[in-house]
């Protein structure tokens, strides 16, 4: 049997800043969704209005990122307590009728 040498990745999730995997574009979409809301805000308003939305958004993006990474890459229930799953099987389930 031939042995070929199979390609798998990297082995481990990509890693910026403390920022792993799809919460690197979490990131970043908050930085810049921060300076958008900042620069309209600043143009429309007041300059030093605007700099503190920039700061506040942006913090608050990059709070809201780290502390959904802490809770894992996917969303998942956490459920507490005992659950009891009741099988309702026919009697002649599982037997094959070859």
């Amino acid at each position: 049997m031939r042995m070929y040498p199979v390609y798998k990745g990297l082995q481990k999730p990509l890693v910026y800043r403390g920022f792993k995997g799809k919460f690197i574009a979490y990131g970043i979409s908050s930085l810049g969704l921060g300076l958008v809301m900042g620069g309209m805000t600043g143009a429309i308003v007041n300059m030093y209005i605007g700099g503190l939305v920039t700061i506040l958004s942006i913090a608050a993006g990059l709070f809201y990122t780290f502390s959904k990474q802490s809770s894992g890459l996917h969303d998942k229930t956490r459920s507490k307590g005992i659950f009891i799953h009741h099988i309702h099987l026919r009697r002649g389930y599982g037997k094959t009728g070859i």
